[in-house]
């Protein structure tokens, strides 16, 4: 049998797998941000500085744009179906937490673009609430609204997958 190097991704029937998954990569590169900062206090932005740097921007320009679409076009539309208030205040919490990570998104772009090109600058003062902002926005959806997806229908589960894959297939 063959140990695969990478984990297996999700299968998009499971929508909410693939969103946890898309989780564990907000917190990996968030954090890759953080420890990109800290090798800069030490070194120039060399090769692995560089990379780490493109790697972030690649994640929170192409996969978390899409991770917010699913949830605030697809899944808690869905969600709100259920007519549960408790959630429904939760979701609306976390839509404005999408437009206040994205400026701290914002925040840190000059600085990680200057230093994919190997451009020295100083980063800003937001990469740490960036981090841990990212961080403690997943973890309360996990808490607070994933669970609740059981309860969707398995038609509004197919269009929950319908929409992601076409999210991702779009030209």
């Amino acid at each position: 049998m063959c140990t695969p190097l990478q984990p297996i991704a999700p299968s998009i029937d499971d929508p909410i797998a693939l969103l946890l998954a898309c989780h564990d990569k907000v917190r990996r590169f968030s954090t890759l941000a953080v420890r990109l900062r800290d090798h800069l206090d030490v070194h120039a932005p060399d090769e692995q500085a560089q990379e780490a740097a493109r790697s972030v921007l690649r994640y929170f320009n192409v996969a978390a744009p899409l991770h917010y679409d699913d949830e605030e076009q697809d899944l808690f539309p869905a969600l709100r179906s259920l007519g549960l208030p408790v959630l429904n205040q939760a979701m609306d919490q976390l839509d404005a937490e999408h437009a206040e990570l994205a400026s701290l998104w914002r925040s840190l772009q000059d600085w990680l673009e200057d230093t994919a090109q190997g451009v020295a600058h100083a980063p800003p003062q937001e990469v740490e609430a960036f981090a841990r902002r990212y961080a403690a926005h997943a973890q309360r959806e996990e808490d607070e609204v994933y669970p609740h997806a059981g309860q969707l229908s398995p038609a509004q589960i197919d269009h929950l997958c319908a929409a992601m894959v076409a999210r991702r297939t779009a030209a």
